[in-house]
């Protein structure tokens, strides 16, 4: 299953012309992109309480942010329909909370800034307003922050240390009891 995952993420990577990406064609892969490198991490840690939660997570993210767009229908500012909430920044934001809530921090930065970009690239390519991307960041994160919980009550965060002339780069684990 691990090397399915994978394989499907590097498929859809580079089956795209990546000269050819503009931004909001790099924010339909991370929106993907995202949640699938999440739900991945739990596979490969074997981390089956965390399946669990992200599943409840991303189907609460998912039922929520349609619910929205078709009892809201908002237009969009090229024109079209069920602009509120932005759904790939609800599932951007979704899988990047997740990570940050179950294995920390250190994690979840890299997937926020992934996130961020998302919603900007919604905006940049006149799919959504502003607040539509804010709403869909809150309602992703707030999915997440609601089923979600440390993994084995560990923080597992990236470190740097520096000591004079050198320095060191690896990974904390901190345990709350």
């Amino acid at each position: 299953m691990k090397k399915i995952l994978i394989s499907t993420m590097a498929c859809v990577v580079m089956s795209s012309n990546v000269s050819a990406i503009d931004s909001a064609g790099a924010g339909d892969i991370l929106q993907v992109l995202i949640p699938a490198t999440a739900y991945g991490t739990t596979l490969y840690l074997d981390d089956t309480e965390g399946q669990y939660q992200f599943y409840k997570s991303f189907g609460t993210n998912l039922a929520a942010t349609y619910a929205l767009k078709f009892s809201i229908d908002k237009e969009r500012p090229n024109g079209g329909s069920h602009s509120f909430p932005s759904g790939h920044t609800s599932a951007a934001f979704q899988g990047a909370s997740f990570i940050h809530f179950r294995y920390g921090l250190g994690y979840g930065i890299p997937a926020y800034l992934a996130a961020s970009f998302v919603g900007w690239s919604r905006v940049d390519s006149d799919a959504h307003y502003t607040s539509d991307v804010i709403a869909g960041a809150l309602l992703g994160t707030f999915s997440s922050y609601y089923f979600t919980t440390s993994y084995k009550g560990y923080d597992i965060k990236p470190i740097t240390m520096n000591s004079g002339s050198s320095s060191a780069v690896g990974i904390g684990i901190s345990k709350t009891w």
